[in-house]
């Protein structure tokens, strides 16, 4: 079976829009939850989100091309960009344009979105109703479509191999990269950009989170300390946005080029718990089989994990569920394993989450550190394992896990681990 490596990365998020900026933010417990600053709040009972801050799409997108793409697809090319750089990847073509490096039809990008442009969605409902169908966005379609993210960075960088959306809610970047893993394994494609992307802090989906009761509403006076993952005074998620994508290629590909590899994607598993439409089935059977397929799949034992990067997300149900789900999986070891929520930190950025945090763990790998759970202050007698709280750690990362969990009990969960070439 091939193997496949990590070559690339590239991260906009609510704690930092570049690797380096991400990582440091990661070290120093940086929260980026604050007050929404894209609409007005005032009929809200929530106030507060894990925002974009700085974002400037021209930085990696020609400005005749981000005009026509969601919020969310901008995060997702800037993202792509980052870790095709990285990667080295790109060219530039006769024309000046972008383009990839290696063999196009051999390229593939599978991208997680969970809902799609949201933004979008609402500005033309809004003029839908108010001046007729005549007035909406001529774009509308082409622009809210989860697809559009994936679309266009083919479109952009010229890849021509098989171009996937996966829509599993806030699975959907971990099992996009679970099914780009398997695009290389099986020799569909050589190289694969994915991840996750996923912008939808407007009113429509605060509004339909908050009528589900799934939302922080007790901290909006002070929103850095309102996500608490593990926490026994958590009282919901807070909603984020943000792009994780990875370059993934077969590990003969990158070193045929002399490409520096930052880990290898060694597993993947995926499972339903057939369960209830909102909540993960609280036995945490689905989620702990997920994670025992990803680890088989990688060829290790539970004990080879030193890492494990939490769905988390600081809701009533979701963290002590996860942490039985953890001790199915790990058994005695999870006793051993270090385990943290960066939700802590970045908020709940749904699709962008997965990409994110497997991010996370290949610089966990990378740089020896085990990313804190901010706001931990009162730890939940339920969840009683190891969750990093407050403040880094550092020590030696082989292997590392993340997990995440969707609406519908979708699990997805991935692992990487330490490769010298």
């Amino acid at each position: 079976m091939r193997k496949v490596v990590v070559t690339g990365m590239g991260v906009i998020s609510p704690i930092g829009n570049s690797i380096e900026a991400f990582t440091a933010s990661l070290k120093a417990g940086k929260s980026g939850v604050s007050h929404i600053t894209g609409f007005d709040t005032t009929d809200f009972d929530v106030k507060i989100a894990g925002e974009v801050k700085d974002f400037d799409p021209a930085l990696w997108i020609d400005k005749k091309e981000y005009r026509k793409m969601a919020r969310f697809t901008q995060f997702a090319t800037a993202a792509a960009d980052q870790a095709l750089t990285q990667a080295g990847l790109l060219t530039k073509d006769d024309e000046g344009r972008k383009r990839i490096s290696c063999n196009a039809e051999m390229t593939g990008i599978v991208l997680g979105n969970g809902i799609g442009g949201f933004e979008i969605v609402s500005e033309s409902f809004k003029k839908l109703f108010d001046q007729g169908p005549r007035r909406m966005l001529p774009l509308t379609v082409p622009l809210m479509i989860n697809n559009e993210a994936a679309g266009n960075i083919s479109m952009i960088y010229g890849t021509k191999g098989p171009a996937f959306t996966q829509v599993t809610a806030c699975a959907s970047g971990t099992d996009a990269l679970g099914q780009a893993l398997d695009l290389i394994r099986s020799g569909r494609c050589d190289v694969v950009i994915a991840g996750g992307a996923e912008s939808c802090i407007v009113p429509f989906a605060v509004g339909g989170f908050q009528m589900l009761k799934t939302l922080s509403t007790q901290h909006n006076d002070n929103p850095e300390k309102a996500s608490r993952p593990f926490d026994k005074d958590r009282d919901g998620f807070v909603l984020g946005e943000a792009a994780g994508v990875m370059v993934l290629e077969s590990e003969e590909h990158a070193k045929a080029r002399g490409q520096a590899v930052l880990a290898e994607f060694a597993g993947y598993g995926a499972s339903a718990d057939a369960y209830h439409i909102t909540s993960p089935d609280p036995e945490g059977s689905g989620g702990g089989r997920a994670i025992s397929m990803a680890i088989r799949d990688a060829g290790l034992k539970p004990e080879d994990i030193q890492y494990y990067n939490a769905h988390g997300t600081s809701t009533g149900i979701n963290d002590p569920t996860e942490t039985k789900m953890i001790k199915n999986a790990f058994g005695d070891h999870a006793y051993k394993l270090k385990i943290s929520s960066t939700k802590s930190m970045t908020g709940h950025c749904v699709a962008g989450s997965g990409g994110l945090e497997a991010i996370t763990c290949v610089l966990a790998i990378q740089q020896g550190f085990f990313p804190p759970t901010i706001n931990l202050d009162n730890p939940d007698p339920e969840c009683d394992l190891d969750y990093v709280p407050h403040k880094v750690q550092y020590g030696t990362v082989n292997a590392a896990a993340s997990g995440s969990l969707g609406f519908g009990g979708h699990n997805g969960v991935v692992v990487f681990k330490r490769r010298a070439m």
